[in-house]
């Protein structure tokens, strides 16, 4: 096959590997990002060498509910949306592994995906402590519980396609662990704000898929062995009461350990989110650990700050140990 002088070989491959495999699952394509496509092959990869990662697209065969977001995929300083293929992406740890991943749901209000701040900035520190981060790209607008500008209210999802991506991706972790070096019984979450909401709506709705069950992936479990919802938000809709957990939320005993952290001064999410998660979770005897601080305001992320809300990934990394996943 004759290749022009700009066709890039890693591309082709990638490409021609789609339209030759069955099933996309077990396809593992290493896309390599480099910041000027014009240097050597040979330099390039040697500066892209530590950004390295592994991205697979997650529906092997037909995407459920697919049609339902159009439009091209947009990406606008960091804020991604229209994904109507999503994929997830992972970040091995470069010297131990702990045998812990986590998969990350940047947040959004499901309207848009902080694609870095809440996302790949969040897989690179998980590596840095020896744990697998997942980059899920979910499916965005209008995925799951969201805000609507014309009627000025909040609405469910037609279809929860956002649930059924992190469903699909807990389901191809496991289905994987042994080949990514991954602990099936050591598989959480993490998500921040609309992602918050995702970590409990899959910590309570893993015994069924909410989509048709297409491979041996999906016949696999995808409860989270722990969540971390770091300023959650959609905890409090559809409900009538002060302090009241959104019913679509069914907590009860077998919900994953969960760590939970929010500013008190959260302009877009109130306290009162993460806290009605953590009444319902004590309530159900599920183990728990609740921060709150008195500033940080709301998608604080893994900036830099001279707040102490600035030390959150020390505590979630001793949560971690404390609830086993990560040995002493």
């Amino acid at each position: 096959m004759k290749q022009s002088g700009n066709i890039n070989p890693i591309k082709l491959f990638f490409e021609m590997s789609l339209r030759k495999s069955k099933y996309l699952g077990p396809l593992i394509c290493v896309i390599i990002i480099s910041c000027n496509q014009n240097k050597q092959p040979q330099q390039a990869k040697a500066q892209a060498s530590s950004i390295e990662h592994t991205q697979l697209p997650i529906w092997s065969k037909s995407i459920p509910d697919s049609g339902l977001i159009t439009g091209s995929e947009t990406d606008n300083d960091g804020m991604v949306t229209n994904v109507s293929n999503p994929t997830i992406t992972l970040y091995s740890p470069k010297g131990k592994n702990t045998g812990v991943a986590v998969v990350v749901f940047p947040g959004g209000g499901y309207r848009a995906l902080a694609i870095e701040l809440e996302g790949s900035e969040i897989c690179e520190w998980l590596a840095s402590i020896g744990v697998t981060g997942i980059l899920l790209k979910y499916r965005v607008p209008d995925s799951g519980p969201h805000w609507d500008k014309d009627c000025k209210c909040h609405k469910d999802a037609v279809k929860p396609l956002a649930l059924e991506d992190a469903q699909r991706a807990m389901g191809l972790v496991r289905f994987h662990s042994k080949e990514w070096n991954i602990d099936p019984r050591k598989i959480g979450v993490i998500g921040f704000s609309a992602g918050g909401h995702l970590v409990a709506d899959v910590s309570t709705h893993y015994e069924k898929r909410s989509y048709p069950v297409m491979d041996e992936a999906d016949k696999i479990s995808c409860r989270p062995d722990f969540g971390m919802a770091i300023y959650p938000g959609h905890m409090l809709e559809h409900t009538t009461k002060d302090y009241e957990l959104n019913p679509t939320i069914p907590v009860n005993s077998n919900t994953p350990p969960t760590f939970l952290l929010q500013a008190g001064n959260d302009p877009v999410d109130t306290i009162q989110n993460s806290l009605v998660y953590y009444v319902a979770l004590k309530k159900a005897g599920v183990p728990a650990e609740y921060h709150i601080y008195a500033e940080g305001e709301h998608a604080f992320g893994l900036k830099k700050s001279n707040l102490p809300i600035n030390d959150w990934p020390k505590l979630a990394e001793t949560w971690l140990h404390t609830i086993k996943m990560i040995s002493n």
